[in-house]
């Protein structure tokens, strides 16, 4: 099953494009903050990396893969998008910590 764009748009109205924004993959979303992946969109859930800056999710939602082989991310469902106090700034949190995309290379 794959993402709804409807999905997409509603966290991007619910998160604000002022500093978010999403890109569609295969049939799913990443959603990046500041220019960088801070979660992914995947069959119509939110999954968040697991960083320090989103260890507030450990206590409230589920771990698991959002597609086969990928690292463990938080599974924040549609219900707690706008019950979880800070998601928002919890995103941000983390892209702030993540490397900037280094620059391809000239061939």
């Amino acid at each position: 099953m794959s993402t709804q764009h409807s999905t997409a748009s509603y966290l991007l109205q619910l998160f604000g494009t002022d500093r978010f924004s999403t890109r569609a993959m295969f049939g799913e979303y990443a959603l990046y903050c500041d220019s960088k992946v801070v979660a992914l969109i995947c069959d119509d859930l939110l999954f968040v990396k697991i960083l320090p800056q989103s260890s507030g999710l450990e206590s409230i939602c589920e771990k698991g893969e959002p597609y086969p082989g990928a690292l463990p991310h938080y599974l924040v469902e549609e219900p707690q998008w706008k019950s979880i106090d800070g998601l928002r700034e919890m995103l941000i949190d983390i892209a702030e910590v993540l490397p900037q995309k280094k620059p391809k290379k000239k061939k």
